[in-house]
């Protein structure tokens, strides 16, 4: 009974030390990283730049994981593990150390891209395909490292890759065409997050995301329809954002026969003039104009061209327009004619 007890203790006295120690360097990591993470969020909210911000997420995370290794780490330093237990344990922190910081670089990195582009959105399409990308090639890597890392030769793999990716190719051809058909678009930067468009098919809405399969387009009426990254290459596509939000926005309006044209169009113009400084969705700076285009069966047919700093804007104008010329109109007694067809009776008659 002494004895079993005697190995008992000796057991628990081998084990005590790197328990306490790996218990000690992860304690003592924690407080560290608490002190230092207030102080770092502290400053970040000082700063107007996101990419303090990006670095403060991508390794709150993983740092924990990296005290947790060096508590490991130096706990096999006063064990008496056995030289090739530790020599796993070893590998397996390596795998671990390579993947952690995979991790906190790939996520730094789609932070940075997402942060650069919702700064210049103009110019960098950045949607869930482009950051995904960068963060899959950043794994990718830091799977080859790991391979390199343990011993692994890394040719024949490469070579066995591209045979099997030949295969997958081949079976997944409509995928591949809807992830490189999503690349094309991006680079081509014709269609961007944000823009809204109609398709050709009639749908339209602001597009919401490009992703490696489907592009997300939200509807006025907050639907999203979902199509096909190869679909919408092939489709004909109108961008009311490219090259510029802003778009004309014409008004058709008829008035009598007997109007002075001149008249109706210096009251058309004030009016538009009127609706462009003081309508949200205007463009205060635009010089509205008129042209007349018809001789109507019961009037004389014009345009108002006004001005809409995007898509949605010109509903208002259009209504704000309408409403004030309609009594504009009728203050100045310019008239706008019901429907009339004429008939001539005479020449009904006449042989």
């Amino acid at each position: 009974m002494n004895e079993r007890m005697a190995t008992i203790v000796n057991s628990l006295a081998a084990y005590a030390l790197p328990l306490g120690v790996f218990a000690a360097v992860v304690i003592c990591g924690l407080v560290i990283r608490g002190v230092i993470f207030r102080r770092l969020t502290a400053w970040s909210k000082r700063t107007t730049s996101r990419i303090d911000d990006a670095i403060i997420s991508s390794i709150r995370g993983p740092i924990v994981i990296w005290f947790v290794i060096l508590g490991v780490f130096a706990a096999l330093e006063v064990s008496t593990v056995p030289d090739n237990v530790v020599d796993v344990v070893d590998k397996a922190l390596f795998v671990l150390v390579v993947l952690s910081i995979t991790l906190a670089v790939a996520n730094l990195v789609g932070r940075i891209v997402g942060s650069l582009g919702a700064r210049d959105e103009r110019s960098r399409p950045v949607t869930s395909l482009t950051q995904n990308i960068v963060r899959i090639v950043l794994f990718i890597v830091g799977v080859l490292f790991i391979l390199n890392g343990l011993g692994v030769s890394i040719t024949p793999l490469l070579a066995t890759l591209g045979i099997g990716g030949l295969a997958v190719a081949l079976a997944l051809q409509d995928t591949l065409a809807n992830l490189f058909a999503g690349i094309h678009i991006n680079l081509a930067h014709q269609i961007r997050v944000g823009d809204y468009v109609r398709l050709e098919s009639g749908e339209e809405g602001y597009v919401t995301d490009v992703g490696w399969r489907l592009t997300r387009i939200r509807m006025l009426a907050n639907n999203v329809v979902l199509i096909p990254n190869d679909k919408l290459a092939k489709t004909i596509v109108t961008n009311y954002y490219y090259p510029s939000r802003d778009l004309a926005v014409l008004v058709p309006v008829g008035v009598h026969y007997k109007t002075d044209l001149g008249r109706a169009e210096e009251v058309a113009v004030e009016v538009a003039r009127e609706v462009m400084r003081e309508v949200k969705g205007g463009v205060p700076e635009f010089e509205p104009f008129v042209r007349f285009n018809s001789f109507g069966d019961s009037s004389v047919g014009f345009n108002v061209i006004l001005r809409a700093q995007e898509f949605v804007d010109q509903y208002l104008v259009k209504h704000e327009f309408i409403k004030r010329l309609h009594a504009r109109f009728s203050k100045e007694g310019i008239v706008i004619p019901f429907p009339i067809r004429a008939i001539n009776y005479d020449q009904e008659k006449s042989p």
